[in-house]
């Protein structure tokens, strides 16, 4: 297949979760056209750090729009034509879109890309994250793309990591990401500890604690680090999500545990088990990957924002679904 000169993928969510969310979709245009893309997204989506062994993307263009502090390069209208100008150096022949507003439509044009798909201008309200892409694909390629989101890291550095924190094969590693970018995401310690208790009567484990690093995510992870099982944890919150060295700790990992959090996506798309503790926001943060297994809180059978289901999750349940996945 002749390979395309250059082509660029726009993706204009916030945050690491929406990043990784969309891989696939991105992924499948490289695979499509035999090139490398150039992916514009957000710096606090991490993509320049998660992809940076990705044989799909060329390079990571940061869209340097702050709306919160209206700050940034490609902030407002300067901005806009800051972002045309960068863009058209650039000299792409083909753009793709995620995203249905008419600013992107409109600097796509003037930075002069020829060939230009983009979703339905004026359709971002109520829009499904995960749908819209597939459909989006679908309409231009009639292609199906399954939303497996992966990332990947080096075999080298893997069995590097694996050896500095002594990954053994008689011993279950666990990741539990009990942070989460709001209050009502959490859950709290005891949980935890509780499912813990559990688990370690049926084997032996070792516990890889992952949060932020605010001082409420804090006190939750030095109160499971002090816990009676504190001889076999090990706290990573401080460490940087995105850094090759904690991919790999997640790697490493037979089972991840995580509320709706930046862990629980890097963790699933490392391709290892994910229990996805949904508590306050939409089932389909925890459940589009085929190696994520939600737990609900008791008595719903669906969760969205304002669920605040936090109270209700059972660490029992949590337990059952660990057993099964782990086969003990």
């Amino acid at each position: 297949m002749k390979q395309e000169s250059s082509i660029l993928a726009i993706q204009g969510k916030k945050g690491i979760g929406d990043g990784i969310i969309y891989l696939p979709f991105i992924f499948y245009l490289a695979k499509k056209f035999n090139s490398p893309v150039s992916l514009l997204a957000q710096k606090n989506t991490r993509a320049e750090d998660l992809l940076k062994t990705s044989p799909f993307i060329k390079e990571v263009i940061t869209l340097d729009r702050d709306d919160k502090n209206k700050s940034g390069r490609h902030y407002g209208i300067k901005g806009t034509f800051n972002l045309i100008k960068d863009l058209k150096e650039k000299n792409f022949s083909k753009s793709f879109t995620f995203n249905s507003s008419y600013r992107y439509a409109f600097i796509n044009r003037l930075a002069g890309i020829k060939e230009r798909y983009q979703y339905p201008l004026g359709e971002k309200k109520n829009q499904n994250i995960i749908e819209a892409a597939k459909a989006f694909i679908f309409q231009n390629f009639e292609e199906n793309i399954e939303s497996n989101p992966k990332l990947t890291v080096e075999n080298k550095v893997l069995s590097e990591i694996k050896n500095k924190y002594e990954f053994k094969n008689d011993k279950i590693s666990i990741l539990l990401g009990c942070g989460g970018s709001g209050a009502t995401k959490r859950i709290g310690p005891e949980k935890f500890t509780k499912f813990m208790d559990l688990v370690t009567r049926d084997t032996n484990c070792k516990f890889f604690i992952a949060a932020g690093s605010n001082e409420e995510e804090q006190k939750i992870v030095d109160a499971i680090t002090n816990s009676k099982h504190k001889q076999n944890c090990i706290a990573i919150n401080k460490m940087d999500i995105a850094d090759t060295e904690t991919l790999a700790i997640i790697k490493n990992c037979d089972l991840a545990c995580c509320t709706d959090s930046s862990f629980s996506h890097i963790a699933a798309a490392l391709e290892i088990p994910t229990i996805t503790i949904m508590t306050d926001t939409p089932m389909l943060y925890g459940s589009y990957h085929k190696l994520m297994h939600p737990i609900l809180p008791s008595g719903l059978s669906h969760v969205t924002h304002n669920s605040l289901g936090a109270e209700k999750i059972k660490p029992e349940d949590i337990y059952i679904k660990a057993k099964k996945i782990l086969n003990l």
